[in-house]
């Protein structure tokens, strides 16, 4: 693919395990430009995302080229929890811990997105694979945003299946459901959801001899930074996840950009989540049945080819390159 026909991309990303082999799919595809990375409160302390991200692109040998450009701290009305008991302490798998001594920009995350949107009308897509709060500041900011932006694609929400942090709501949505409300009203968007994650994107056993077997320095990155997570996984009482897995949401999310061919379903329906305090905090309402009077605006990816998916990641991790057997 040539130059001329790459996507611009911008990642926003709260920068732990998964993240980061988001951020290496992004970076090392010839089908995406990676224009900027920013940075949004969400899986652990905002300093370990913010040196977390800038690690990953220096190891993927990009860190000159793609800035890091640090955005909210913290949701916008509401408090949250990390999650570092899943990705472990300092969300690489807790025993990495890098300080890379890469300044970030002096932009304010908010005040790029806007700026190089509006300078650039059409031409930007943004991944957000954290909660939504930088993209809802940036809709505050500049109300035209969604027609400045060429596409938007989102990890997020549970589509009409149980959630990861809660019963009833997924990560990203339950941190900052008054941001996801926002956005999901405002934007047309590509969703991939935790229920399309646990069907399609799950690693075994088998998955990570063959990764241990390849012994390159992003595939031992990659044991690096799933280790706490397979632990975590392994004593769920979740049906799909009690076991020795990973489950991979940021980077499936990415790799159906790259790839849009991976998608084997998909339907749009109107998407609305709930932003109120208490057991339904970041639900998201996906009318499926259409029985409400909302648009139906969201592209909801519904099936994805697992088995190319995995392909991409190995290829990565072999060869540097998400796309080395298409």
């Amino acid at each position: 693919m040539s130059d001329a026909t790459q996507r611009r991309v911008i990642v926003d990303t709260d920068t732990a395990g998964d993240d980061t082999q988001a951020l290496l799919l992004a970076a090392l595809s010839d089908r995406a430009a990676l224009e900027g990375v920013t940075i949004c409160a969400g899986n652990v302390p905002f300093a370990y995302q913010v040196e977390n991200a800038k690690y990953t692109l220096d190891l993927a040998g990009v860190a000159d080229d793609v800035p890091v450009y640090e955005g909210a701290r913290s949701p916008l009305l509401k408090d949250h929890e990390f999650a570092e008991y899943i990705h472990g302490e300092g969300g690489l798998g807790g025993d990495c811990f890098p300080e890379t001594g890469i300044p970030s920009a002096d932009e304010h995350a908010v005040d790029y997105i806007v700026r190089a949107a509006r300078a650039d009308p059409g031409e930007l897509t943004l991944v957000c694979i954290a909660p939504l709060t930088n993209l809802a500041l940036a809709l505050q900011r500049e109300p035209d945003l969604p027609d400045l932006l060429a596409d938007v694609w989102i990890m997020g929400g549970a589509v009409n299946t149980l959630g990861n942090v809660t019963p009833a709501a997924e990560y990203n949505f339950w941190a900052d459901p008054d941001a996801a409300r926002a956005v999901m009203a405002a934007v047309e968007t590509t969703l991939v959801d935790w229920g399309v994650t646990v069907r399609d994107s799950l690693f075994g056993a088998d998955v990570f001899e063959e990764i241990e077997a390849i012994g390159t320095p992003l595939a031992d990155f990659f044991l690096t930074v799933t280790d706490a997570v397979r632990e975590f996984n392994a004593q769920s009482d979740h049906d799909a996840i009690g076991a020795d897995v990973t489950t991979q949401p940021d980077s499936m999310t990415v790799a159906t950009l790259l790839e849009p061919d991976l998608i084997e379903e998909h339907g749009r329906y109107a998407v609305e989540v709930d932003d109120r305090d208490g057991l339904t905090r970041g639900y998201s309402l996906v009318d499926e049945l259409g029985v409400t009077d909302a648009e139906p605006r969201t592209r909801v990816v519904e099936s994805v080819d697992g088995d190319r998916f995995q392909r991409m990641l190995l290829d990565t991790f072999r060869h540097g390159d998400p796309h080395y057997s298409a």
